[in-house]
């Protein structure tokens, strides 16, 4: 019969589901933050080496796709790891992910051509996805429920520091041992977090018969998000009515419906769909699927603006990012230690949406001229918004799960936050172009531009040309045949003054979408259901040459632990 652990007043237990000594638990929190700045730092660090990889490689046309093939692999596959490290522990899962990723560092390095490093990309994407779900999931294992806000805050800057930095360190690195080592960088780093981790993490799992892995799930799961994600991809060069986006979405949407059919009926499903009943967790992944537009339009559009209207290099833009980095650094940090004191983390996380949609606010009356002490603000004030999401919402779903469910429920939330971020670029994409084409043309009157000269423009491509040329006119202009050069050096200070005003108003619209889903958002999370700082369960540590002790064999849907049968 089942038994539940619980101190003398009937309280349940507030420790670790696995104990180790806190020099231990140290050691691997240590190195799977490591593991995490590596994942998430492979998502941005590339872009700014890109330019120089084409340039030695060619295969301009597969450009977006070096993005695209990690993105798309790491997003699909952390969902079926989550399930996966539930079954069979996270040690091995983990230490697969490293591993792969790691391979696939070798893989890009080593590249010739620029579709060998588009499948190498999607090796590196195949590993990675392993690396920040169960991490955060890790962080539930090894400490009290009361614990777990000060540690969970952590791991949400060190994305976030990630996620800003990766343009500088690539730019960085590039240009100066040249661009194989943005992924040799990976292989010392990645070697001591993979022996650590052996060394220190102990292997636990369920005892009892073998756990059966969902395949038809997780193949359906794939065959369904693939087209999706591909769709939402192509959404930024093509329309929305276009067989490779709008069709490619639908006929994800069709194999998402048989996927879910399939999943009501799975013995271990890989995605259980009794989570979506749990409150919580329904509040917590639609809450980052909501605040991930706002977030992922600053990284994306932010460093452009910083390039195009500043006239910043790649490496300098990614330090002009510094005070949207420090608001998401000091903001997830102090939310952590703010939980782990209180317990409490609605109030908090609702404060810090509404944060995020002032923020956004602000970024959303960019102009170009804005001073920029004025924009560092507004990143400061965004970047404090964000900071709780990154960390405050595991927090809350790992409270709210049991025990058995917390690698599918961390990697669940991981997941949305990433498709999120798809579709949010999807749409912002689609704003920024639409925006930019109306007002281009206006922007050019009102510098008292002439028909003649704007029409000479668009028909030489040089509007594109300045929007890659920043503030920098003689760039602008050799890119202009020689009749057209005639006709526009009189004006080309005011089109560049133009063209930045438009690009400027392009980038604020990008904003203004984030401020609503921020709000949207806020208003979810007041359906939270606070869970209590404490255990829903413990479980000894086993090594991996040992049985798994008794009280590690099943857990039954609150959380219980699971004995023989009396």
């Amino acid at each position: 019969m089942s038994q539940a652990l619980t101190q003398s007043d009937g309280r349940p237990v507030d420790r670790p589901p696995v104990e180790l000594p806190h020099p231990v638990r140290m050691r691997v929190l240590a190195a799977v933050m490591v593991g995490v700045f590596l994942a998430a730092l492979d998502q941005t660090v590339v872009g700014t080496a890109l330019p120089r990889i084409i340039t030695d490689l060619g295969g301009n046309n597969l450009y977006t796709w070096a993005f695209t093939a990690y993105l798309l692999t790491a997003t699909i596959s952390g969902p079926l790891y989550g399930k996966l490290s539930d079954l069979f522990g996270r040690r091995p899962i983990f230490l697969f992910g490293i591993s792969v990723f790691m391979l696939g560092s070798i893989f890009s390095a080593s590249s010739r051509e620029m579709w060998q490093l588009v499948g190498a990309r999607g090796v590196q994407g195949l590993g990675a996805g392993a690396l920040f779900p169960i991490a955060m999931a890790t962080i539930a294992d090894l400490f009290a429920p009361s614990e777990r806000g000060r540690y969970q805050g952590f791991f949400g800057a060190v994305f976030g520091l990630s996620s800003l930095v990766g343009p500088a360190i690539g730019g960085l690195i590039t240009d100066t041992i040249g661009w194989p080592f943005v992924f040799l960088v990976n292989l010392p780093v990645g070697a001591v977090v993979l022996l650590t981790v052996r060394r220190y993490l102990p292997s636990y799992h369920r005892a009892g018969p073998r756990p059966r892995i969902d395949y038809v799930g997780a193949a359906l799961f794939s065959a369904a998000l693939v087209p999706i994600l591909v769709g939402l991809t192509n959404k930024q060069t093509a329309d929305w009515a276009d067989a490779s986006v709008g069709g490619l979405i639908g006929l994800g949407a069709a194999v998402l419906a048989v996927f879910v059919a399939w999943e009501t009926r799975a013995a271990e499903p890989i995605v259980p769909l009794s989570l979506f009943r749990n409150r919580t967790f329904a509040v917590s992944v639609s809450s980052v699927f909501l605040a991930a537009f706002g977030y992922f339009a600053c990284a994306v559009f932010l460093p452009r603006w910083f390039q195009v209207v500043g006239g910043a290099s790649a490496t300098i833009s990614g330090y002009e990012m510094l005070p949207l980095l420090g608001g998401v650094i000091v903001s997830a940090i102090a939310s952590g230690q703010i939980v782990a004191r209180t317990g409490r983390y609605r109030t908090l996380i609702f404060g810090a949406l509404l944060t995020l949609a002032l923020g956004l606010a602000m970024l959303s009356q960019l102009r170009a001229g804005t001073p920029l002490p004025l924009l560092w603000a507004a990143m400061f004030v965004t970047g404090m918004g964000m900071g709780p999401v990154f960390s405050v919402f595991a927090l809350a779903v790992q409270n709210s799960v049991p025990v058995h469910q917390i690698g599918a429920a961390t990697s669940s939330l991981s997941f949305f936050q990433q498709v999120g971020g798809s579709v949010s670029l999807a749409i912002t994409g689609t704003l920024f172009a639409s925006t930019m084409a109306s007002q281009a043309p206006a922007s050019l009157s009102t510098a008292g531009v002439p028909p003649d000269v704007t029409g000479a423009l668009y028909g030489s491509g040089g509007l594109q040309a300045l929007t890659g040329a920043g503030s920098n006119g003689a760039s602008f202009m050799a890119t202009l045949p020689a009749g057209t050069r005639d006709l526009v050096a009189p004006y080309v200070p005011a089109v560049v003054d133009a063209i930045h005003s438009a690009f400027s108003l392009a980038t604020a619209s990008t904003f203004a979408l984030g401020v609503l889903t921020a709000f949207a958002a806020s208003g979810l999370v007041l359906l939270f259901r606070e869970a209590p700082a404490v255990a829903r369960a413990a479980v000894p540590a086993a090594s991996e040459a040992e049985p798994c002790p008794e009280p590690c064999d099943s857990f039954d849907l609150d959380g219980e632990l699971g004995g023989a049968a009396a």
